[in-house]
């Protein structure tokens, strides 16, 4: 923004320091991390990232710091990062729902769940107090809003849950829908595609990540020019 400099997820390793280097991106003017959510695909380039830089603030659910998770997919295997000790005392923790950490820089927490989740997180799980694998609810998913455009990281919680959770004006959705191929049906993408395009006529959505090329192509057919694919070193 015209104040400040917000990196927003890091990716599973130290790729996104050697991109940044590539794009002539100075990580160590950034002034916050944003931590989608504990998995560690968009939170294991962490302590990278924290060696470059030395003064910005992570903000990052509780539960995604304290929790252990895992996934069915292919088979059973781990997704928690390794959080670096030299988080201690650079983390904001977001209480509530909804809030503003300064002027223009608004955090959604504790994201409400009126509609349906993504199918593809029935092989995400979670660690309980027991020990036991249970079904993620992803309590440790935020979503960040800076200026009009809304950043949904993954989107577990169900892209119109995150949406109907920001209570300011959107211009622009940016992250992934965690739409995997072969999960949604054509018709249920279809659905949505024209609920999106029915209630945000002025939003554009670009999506990549966790957003199969099929789910992408169906919804692109009802939503045209407000669908954009996104990829490595591409300026919105």
């Amino acid at each position: 923004t015209e104040r400040l400099r917000v990196l927003l997820d890091t990716g599973a390793s130290d790729i996104f320091i050697r991109n940044a280097e590539k794009l002539g991106v100075d990580l160590g003017n950034v002034d916050y991390v944003f931590v989608s959510h504990g998995h560690a695909d968009h939170a294991g380039g962490l302590q990278h990232f924290l060696v470059k830089n030395q003064r910005a603030k992570v903000i990052v659910s509780p539960e995604a710091l304290a929790g252990t998770f895992f996934s069915k997919r292919l088979c059973l295997h781990s997704i928690t990062p390794a959080w670096p000790s030299e988080l201690d005392g650079r983390t904001i923790n977001v209480g509530g729902h909804a809030c503003e950490l300064e002027e223009g820089l608004r955090v959604i927490a504790r994201i409400p769940s009126s509609r349906p989740k993504p199918q593809g997180n029935q092989r995400l799980y979670v660690q309980d107090v027991d020990g036991n694998l249970a079904p993620d609810d992803f309590r440790h998913e935020q979503a960040l809003y800076v200026d009009g455009l809304l950043f949904t990281g993954c989107a577990h919680c169900g892209l119109e849950n995150i949406l109907e959770a920001c209570p300011w004006p959107l211009h622009t959705v940016v992250g992934g829908f965690h739409l995997l191929d072969g999960c949604e049906s054509e018709d249920e993408l279809t659905a949505l595609a024209m609920r999106l395009k029915a209630a945000y006529p002025h939003v554009r959505f670009y999506t990549g990540h966790c957003t199969g090329d099929v789910a992408f192509e169906v919804l692109h057919r009802v939503m045209g020019n407000r669908l954009f694919a996104f990829s490595c070193g591409e300026s919105v």
